[in-house]
Order: structure tokens, then sequence, then C-alpha cells
């Protein structure tokens, strides 16, 4: 004989089975874990890109988060992995931290959130968008095209400017920290001198930008959920990154982020979506 304790709860287990494999193939056919293995992928890549220069995770993960998450999804999972990723590079190349020379970008930067948080209610994101592309395009071009160059008379007051400007351009765009990339490789700094400034101001950016989220409430509880999921193949990526960092010289440096600030342009220019 089957009682309650023994086989005979088979068919309500069955049933409760098959209840959960019909959720799972229907969430499959409306794309759904097609969509969480894009974000995976997208997250890891981009993590990896991060590790080797430093800088682009945002720019590289946009271009498919778009396609699979909302924007405001979009804005606050790069504004987190950002702050890993990029406090994960500071803490690497600490013996390269120098706070004399970080300090003027954060001066400058936090008034510039500020005043980009503004301006952003009236700004037209498309144009922005075109814009910094364009920009980004035409520095990388030049760059690649002529032997490295290095500023001369450099003060603190534009260390200032380039900082503020950084901030009304992360608070507008999200794309937190990429003047100070550019401005960093124009200073003529070595590889580890460069990732010991501009990953440290980044992050502090970013936590700017994450504090302006959790004072809005807009931090939901599916984007924590996709936070979770995609923090492992965050942190393999960061980990393989620094890893193929390693292999570069400064010429070889000096390189990457220039294609990579070609590559991230292009999609700016021509639309993210």
């Amino acid at each position: 004989m089957l009682d309650g304790r023994g086989f005979g709860s088979l068919p309500v287990r069955w049933t409760a089975i098959q209840a959960l494999l019909a959720s799972i193939w229907e969430r499959a056919m409306d794309g759904t874990l097609f969509q969480i293995v894009l974000f995976l992928g997208a997250t890891f890549a981009a993590a990896v890109v991060a590790g080797v220069s430093g800088f682009a995770f945002a720019l590289i993960a946009a271009a498919v988060w778009l396609h699979v998450l909302t924007p405001l999804q979009t804005a606050t999972l790069t504004i987190g992995y950002g702050m890993i990723v990029q406090g994960y590079g500071a803490w690497k190349l600490r013996h390269a931290l120098n706070w004399s020379r970080t300090w003027p970008f954060l001066l400058g930067g936090a008034p510039g959130v500020a005043i980009g948080a503004l301006l952003l209610q009236w700004a037209n994101p498309s144009h922005l968008r075109t814009g910094i592309g364009a920009f980004l395009v035409l520095y990388a071009i030049y760059g690649l095209a002529r032997p490295t160059f290095k500023l001369e008379r450099v003060n603190t007051a534009m260390d200032i400017g380039v900082g503020f400007l950084s901030g009304v351009l992360g608070a507008l765009s999200g794309f937190a920290g990429i003047l100070i990339v550019i401005w960093c490789t124009m200073r003529g700094w070595p590889r580890d001198i460069q990732r010991g400034v501009f990953q440290p101001a980044a992050v502090a950016l970013l936590a700017m930008c994450a504090l302006a989220l959790g004072v809005t409430g807009s931090i939901a509880l599916d984007t924590v959920q996709l936070f979770l999921i995609g923090l492992p193949a965050l942190l393999a990526g960061t980990w393989a990154g620094f890893k193929l960092y390693g292999l570069l010289d400064e010429a070889g440096f000096r390189r990457v982020v220039l294609i990579l600030l070609l590559v991230s342009g292009v999609p700016l220019i021509v639309g993210l979506r």
C-alpha cells in the first residue's frame, strides 16, 4: 500500500516538476534564457577589456546590454560593476597610486557631476552620444597616425578642468572617466601611472553616480538579481584581463587604449540600439 509518506506522493511531486520544466521551457522560448546568456557573455567580455585597458567596460557592455535590458538596468549595472572592476584595478596597481596626481580630477569631478545631472533634464541624449563618439574616433585616429607625444606645461588647474568635464560627461552619458583616460595618455605617463590615476578617479565618479541612484530609489529588485547573476562572469573576466595586461609593454598598452577608444566611438555615432 502506498501512503502520503512514500511513493504515493510521486504524482504530486512529478506534477510540480513538470510545471517547473514547463516554466523553464516557456522562458527559453520567449528569449529569457538566451538574454541571460547574452548578458553574461557581454559582462565577461567587457570585464576582460576593462582588465586589460583599465576602462571601456561601460562602452563595451552597454552595446549589448541595451538590446536585452532596460536603459535604467544598464545604467545601474554599469555603475555597480564599474566600481568593482575599477576598484580591483586600483587595488592591483596600488603601488602606482599617487594622491597628488589624482585629487585635482576628483575636485573638479564633484561639481561636474552635479551640473551634469542638471543639464540631463534638457540635453539631447542622441546628439550627445554622437558628439562623444565623433570625438573618440577622431582622437583615436589621430593618436594612431602619429608617434607618441607628451603635453608640456600642464598645471593643476588644467587637471581640475578635465575632472570637471569628466564629471559633467559622466552624469550626462554614464561614461565617467573617459576624458581622464585620454588626458593621461596625452600626459605621456607610464601605463601603471596612468591606470593609477584614472581608475581611482573613475571609482570616485561612479560612487557619486551610485549615490544619486540610491537616493532617488532607482535600484530595483530585478536589477539586484541580475547583478548577482552576472557577478561571477565579471570577476572571471576581470581576472583574465589583468593576466593579459601583464603581457603588454608601454607601446602595446598605448595602442590598445587608442584602438578601444576608436571601437568605442563607432557605435556611439551609429547608435547603440
